[in-house]
Parts: C-alpha cells; structure tokens; sequence
C-alpha cells in the first residue's frame, strides 16, 4: 500500500470490514464527519466526500510538507511537556530532522485514530465487538485536473451509482448538498468551485454527467429497500 504523501491529491475509498453497515442512522453520519474534521481536516484539504450505508469516498490534497512538519512539532511539543510536567525526559524535535517516513507514519496515524474514534462509539452503541472498517483503506493518486474533476463527480454520484437515489441532490450526506448551500466546516468549496471554473460550471459538468450515466447490471432497488433508506434517514443515534 502507497503511503500518502504532502501536496498530493487522492481519492480515497473505504468499506465495511464485513457486510453490516457503518452508518445505521443519520447521527452516525453527523457523528463521522464531527471526527473526520477532529482528525482528518487539520492535514487534508478536502474538496468532495459522499458517505453510503456501508462505505465512503473521498476527495482530498494532503496539506504541503510544511504545515505537516509544524502539526508533528506541535504534538511532540505536547508530549515532551507532558513529560517534564511527570519529570520524565522528552527528545525535541526540529523540523530539518522530519523524514518522510516520519511524516508518512504521522499521516497514516490520523486516519487509523479516525477510523478507530469512531469504531469504539459505534461498537458501544451498538453493543458490538471488533473492526469496522477494511484495515488498509483504498487510495488513489489523482494526476491531473481531469482526474480530479472524474474523481468528484464520481464521489457524488455514488448514491445514484448504487441505486439509493436518482439525483445528486437528494442524498444528504454528501458534499455536493454543501455545494448547493454553499455553506460547509469541511469542503474547500471556493477552491472546489475555481477549480472546476465557477459554480455554474461546476453543476453543469454534474448535470451532463448524470444525463450520460448508464447503470450497467446494477439491480434496481426494491420498494422494501427504499423503504429502508427512508427509515434510516429519520432515526436517531450515536451519541458523541
């Protein structure tokens, strides 16, 4: 598995290490994004996410070496006060000794305390035991502005995709309902938007996208398992 590394871009997938569900009710879905922005924001610039009942993609730049160097300062700071104050010793870190093995140890440290976070509330809310999530979450370097226009539209059409809904708009646990309110504490939505060459373009490329979208041996789904869905939006849930 490649390690993820600074100013990079990804699409980064994962999926249930099983076949139950992650996501069982909407405070779930609430509850993942609080701890994605506790654990995943301060190192990514996130530009698209779409979360389904038993997976999750991605859009994402790993933040540039610098501010990465400076988040492993600041920990290893905490952590050598933490030992003075227990009159232990703590090693001091200067950014010119900062490997890239280190930074990609850190990297790849955020994402498994994420997945970790959320694993323990929801197995204590739902009285389970064990993983949650496939180990060694799927990501995919995106190499130029074509891929990375590919990469969110293909995020948000997941729901359509797997038969959930039949327009991008009516799922609401992906970024492209943030898009529409233009309102968001984890999209980089002005930098999405420039990227894709304005807002009327950016729902446009969606648009066309959709109207040439073909579902290819995908079951359609039945009344029952909309019925499910529907349910699944409406109940309360995990606490924080």
């Amino acid at each position: 598995m490649r390690p993820l590394k600074p100013n990079t871009s990804y699409h980064i997938f994962n999926h249930a290490n099983g076949f139950e569900n992650v996501f069982r009710e909407p405070e779930n879905y609430r509850y993942f994004l609080e701890k994605y922005r506790q654990h995943i924001s301060p190192v990514t610039e996130t530009f698209a996410y779409c979360l389904m009942p038993n997976h999750f993609h991605l859009v994402v730049r790993i933040r540039k070496r610098e501010t990465i160097e400076k988040l492993i300062l600041k920990k290893n700071s905490n952590s050598t006060l933490s030992k003075v104050q227990n009159f232990g010793k703590g090693n001091k870190i200067e950014s010119s000794s900062i490997s890239d093995a280190v930074i990609e140890k850190f990297l790849s440290k955020q994402f498994a305390n994420f997945f970790s976070c959320y694993t323990q509330s929801f197995n204590k809310r739902y009285n389970r035991m064990g993983s949650m999530f496939i180990k060694n979450f799927k990501r995919e370097p995106i190499t130029d502005k074509q891929h990375f226009f590919n990469a969110v539209i293909y995020t948000h059409r997941n729901p359509v995709h797997h038969g959930f809904r039949t327009n991008f708009a009516d799922w609401p646990y992906s970024s492209y309902f943030d898009v529409l309110e233009m309102k968001s504490d984890i999209i980089e939505i002005e930098k999405l938007l420039k990227t894709f060459g304005g807002r009327e373009t950016f729902f446009e490329m969606h648009r066309q996208n959709l109207a040439n979208f073909v579902i290819d041996d995908q079951p359609v789904k039945t009344k029952k398992h909309h019925d499910q869905t529907n349910t699944l939006l409406r109940k309360p849930g995990l606490p924080a």
